[in-house]
């Protein structure tokens, strides 16, 4: 493994001049704008819906509103970069009109729209692809200097699932987080949070050896974000459809807490809120 860039454990966060403690295991809700989304595809692409979704997540204790204008599910359409924007930019303007303490994470792989949407009022961004799909990710994030949630994945969307043959999956996900947090760090960048990638270039089978070694990624002193709600590493186990999987993911999320995760990212916030409550943590 690669040499890691000395840093102190990140538990206080720079939301563009605004302190965020992560003090406790944080929910994050999922606020898909898309029409294909494997779960809520086209419950939430319109801007009233989508407004409607959001205040009942932030009513059920969600910390987090992560906003998403492009599936990632494998064979998911193409969608270009101007209708990736049209899709986010009213709703966060939106959020933050009604609510401005609200925080917004943008779920997106490509650097203008991660500019585009901290200019209208987001405060963190969430790269699937940790900086490896689009050359000015990195760059635009340090230099916006907001938070930065780099995930582990291999390949693209449509070509991850052909890609998980790994020596040694735990040390090769530490490899590809030291390598571009380094970057991040050399670029300027300075908050991080890391996503292990349930669900991407990794097998049913590697998502739960990943689960299970879930303490030795805490090595590197920053948060880890979980996001395995209602994926197909829960409902193809037990032989039933995503919608049926809000149980199993009941269930990991409470494993992945147990295990160190700092941010849950789910589709249901009141059943990761009990999560989080159950075990301890006081909650708002």
């Amino acid at each position: 493994m690669g040499n890691f860039t000395e840093f102190t454990v990140k538990k206080t966060f720079n939301l563009r001049g605004r302190l965020w403690e992560i003090d406790r295991p944080q929910v994050m809700g999922i606020l898909n704008l898309t029409p294909d989304s494997f779960y809520d595809g086209g419950q939430h692409n319109h801007e009233d819906k989508a407004m409607l979704k959001a205040e009942s997540m932030l009513e059920a204790g969600a910390d987090i509103l992560d906003i998403g204008g492009y599936s990632s599910r494998p064979g998911a359409e193409n969608v270009s970069e101007a209708e990736e924007l049209e899709r986010i930019l009213p709703v966060v303007a939106a959020i933050k009109k009604k609510h401005p303490n609200a925080i917004i994470s943008i779920d997106t792989f490509r650097a203008e729209v991660a500019k585009k949407s901290i200019g209208a009022g987001a405060d963190i961004i969430n790269d699937i692809s940790g900086g490896t799909l689009d050359a000015n990710m990195l760059k635009t994030v340090a230099d916006l200097q907001v938070p930065y949630i780099l995930m582990h994945m291999r390949g693209t969307p449509e070509t991850m699932q052909q890609d998980t043959a790994y020596k040694n999956l735990v040390e090769e996900v530490l490899d590809f987080f030291v390598e571009q947090s380094n970057k991040f760090y050399e670029l300027g960048g300075k908050d991080l949070i890391l996503d292990p990638g349930f669900g991407f270039a990794k097998t049913t089978e590697q998502n739960y050896e990943l689960m299970d070694h879930l303490p030795e990624l805490k090595v590197l002193n920053l948060p880890l974000l979980v996001g395995i709600s209602r994926k197909s590493m829960i409902y193809k186990k037990l032989g039933i459809i995503p919608q049926e999987a809000l149980n199993g993911t009941t269930v990991l999320n409470t494993k992945a807490v147990m295990k160190g995760a700092d941010i849950l990212r789910v589709h249901d916030v009141k059943e990761a809120v009990e999560v989080v409550k159950l075990l301890g943590y006081h909650t708002a």
